[in-house]
Order: C-alpha cells, then structure tokens, then sequence
C-alpha cells in the first residue's frame, strides 16, 4: 500500500513522534509502505512557519531533505491535481489540506490523516 501523509502528521512524526496515534505509527513504522509526501506540505510548511505559527516551527528545507533521507518520496503537484480540488465537496477549507486529498484520489493514493474534517472526504482518505 502507498500512503500519502499529512502535513501534521510528518511534523509529528519528525519532531513529537509521542503525539502520534497507535495507528498512525504502525503504518509509518511498517517497512512495506510506500510513504509519500506532497509538495505542498513543504510549501505549507515554509508558509506557516514565516508566519511565526508555533505548530509549523520547522525549517521546510530540513524537512525535505531528512523526509528524503528516510525513504518518503516526494509527490509534485499537478495541473491535473488542482483541477481535482473541484471535486471535492466543500467540507474542509484549508487549500492545503484539499490539494492532497485531491493528489491522493489522482494518484490511487491512501491519504492518511490526524484530522477529523479532512476524513470526512471518506475513500481514499484514512483517519489514524
């Protein structure tokens, strides 16, 4: 299985791995998934934490590299990515979070995720 991971969740794992559920470390521990992240996790990253926002207080260029270094593979965003948003029903309004949702349905990806309201997208996203 290949998983796409959540902003959130790669922040967590990389610095507060204590913060991640049972499920989520069991699947990001697992040696036969595929991880992912998506290019607009970085971006995410890079522009929250210029904004002094203290959940995001990570340099985006360290993040990469050490996801990189740890076997993620990185996800490009696609025009075919952003037109996909459009079909997602309006539950969730953080354009980070609904571009990966997107990505994840493109792609024949499972997205995993920490939050509630990004879950109720339902397949192919799964809440850990």
């Amino acid at each position: 299985m290949i998983y796409l991971v959540d902003t959130h969740l790669l922040l967590w794992a990389a610095l507060e791995p204590q913060r991640l559920s049972a499920a989520a470390t069991a699947v990001l521990e697992d040696p036969r998934a595929g991880l992912m992240f998506s290019a607009a996790s970085i971006w995410e990253v890079a522009i929250k934490a210029s904004m002094g926002r203290e959940d995001f207080r990570v340099d985006s260029r360290l993040l990469r590299r050490a996801l990189l270094e740890n076997g993620y593979s990185e996800l490009a965003i696609s025009s075919e990515h952003a037109v996909a948003v459009a079909d997602l029903p309006d539950r969730h309004g953080d354009p980070f979070d609904r571009i990966q949702v997107a990505q994840a349905r493109v792609e024949g990806l499972v997205f995993l995720t920490g939050d509630a309201v990004v879950a109720d997208y339902g397949s192919p996203v799964q809440l850990v």
